[in-house]
């Protein structure tokens, strides 16, 4: 079974947040993404809004997200995730169901 050019980018991005490598997470997504949290509220907006929402996750010791259950349609790439995180509370997991749309070859 062949892997789709939208679930490979967003495998890419996944593999890049893993290995904490902000520039090529980055180049995965276009200059003017957004990033939402359900169901409308915008966290961050541009390259220079994700980078620092990025760098402050990879500051997180324990910092890992694993793919649970991934859903292709097209252009939309639907990961059902498990994140390991440091909150302010101490170590922890919380699973996030993330979806993307794939454009022109980024997300």
């Amino acid at each position: 079974m062949s892997i789709s050019p939208s679930e490979s980018i967003v495998q890419h991005q996944l593999d890049a947040y893993n290995a904490r490598d902000i520039e090529a997470l980055l180049a995965i997504y276009a200059e003017d993404a957004q990033m939402f949290e359900h169901p409308s509220k915008l966290v961050a907006s541009g390259s220079a809004e994700m980078r620092e929402r990025f760098l402050a996750r990879f500051r997180e010791p324990n910092l890992r997200a694993v793919l649970l259950k991934r859903i292709v349609a097209g252009p939309m790439v639907i990961d059902h995730e498990k994140v390991i995180r440091t909150f302010p509370e101490g170590a922890g997991e919380i699973e996030l169901v993330m979806i993307y749309e794939v454009k022109s070859g980024r997300n």
